[in-house]
């Protein structure tokens, strides 16, 4: 199955060795996004309802130039700095899942420098190429 890497100015741009996205068949996978300005490459906000919205903004932004969408997301996982910030995250993280909203895996772990980090799966069928072109 052939990879085929997702790459938007909308979204910052990798620090390290990895892609910003990858349609690999009729998915795509984001990797981990924090809430890092595309044009700075410095964090966004500083609560933890500041920090959800860039970094889920990230996301969009490279769901969009993949083909997909918030609504095409089946899988996410969701890692913050301080679990405390559940409830106040997820005010913010529902806003931008429609129904029926995607299986999700929220952990605690050690985060350099930002409150929260989100990596997606979307499934997109085979006819992604052409929501991205239209």
């Amino acid at each position: 199955m052939a990879k085929t890497e997702i790459v938007t100015r909308r979204g910052p741009a990798p620090k390290g060795p990895y892609s910003q996205g990858l349609r690999a068949g009729d998915f795509i996978y984001v990797s981990g996004q924090g809430p890092i300005d595309p044009e700075t490459g410095q964090v966004k906000g500083t609560t933890i309802e500041e920090q959800t919205a860039h970094t889920l903004d990230n996301v969009k932004a490279i769901l969009e130039a993949g083909g997909a969408s918030m609504a095409d997301v089946v899988k996410s996982t969701c890692h913050l700095a301080d679990l405390s910030h559940f409830s106040r995250f997820n005010e913010v993280y529902v806003r931008y899942f429609p129904p029926p909203r995607p299986v999700r895996t929220t952990v605690g772990s050690q985060l350099l420098g930002i409150l929260v980090e989100v990596d997606v799966v979307a499934y997109v069928g085979p006819d992604a190429s052409r929501k991205a072109a239209g």
